[in-house]
């Protein structure tokens, strides 16, 4: 003998169904804004890729050639490249170049013995300016 079965139907009204939809659509697009804004603000600097000289290296004076490589392209002239010299003395160092758009060039001469540090301030592509500082000694 087979038993009756019980269903149970329940009346879900429509405007429920449409603020579920509408909420599920809101979600997404606040998640897809979300990734969106944080992508943006990954690409908003400029990141220093590869430096000469090196963090913390040891190079040969008295004359140095800078190079900095970037992630990005950079405004080689709205960029600015600074020595600060074993003393505390800094000086402006001319970027005389850009080999590619990612990258800037400069000549440090006559460096004496010590620990230096190269600060950089450069001006991405999107606009926005990124620092930095690499120490680094001349035997």
């Amino acid at each position: 003998m087979e038993l009756p079965r019980l269903v149970r139907t329940v009346a879900v009204p429509e405007d429920d169904t449409l603020l579920a939809a509408l909420s599920r659509r809101t979600s997404i697009i606040i998640i897809v804004l979300l990734i969106t804004a944080a992508t943006q603000l990954c690409w908003a600097h400029a990141i220093l890729k590869e430096a000469s000289p090196a963090l913390n290296s040891m190079v040969k004076g008295p004359d140095l050639a800078i190079n900095l490589r970037f992630n990005v392209r950079i405004d080689g002239t709205r960029s600015r490249l600074h020595l600060v010299a074993p003393n505390g003395t800094t000086s402006a160092l001319t970027i005389t170049g850009q080999a590619t758009p990612d990258t800037v060039q400069s000549q440090a001469k006559g460096l004496k013995p010590g620990a230096y540090k190269l600060q950089w301030n450069v001006l991405a592509s999107d606009g926005h300016m990124s620092k930095g500082e690499i120490p680094f000694t001349v035997n």
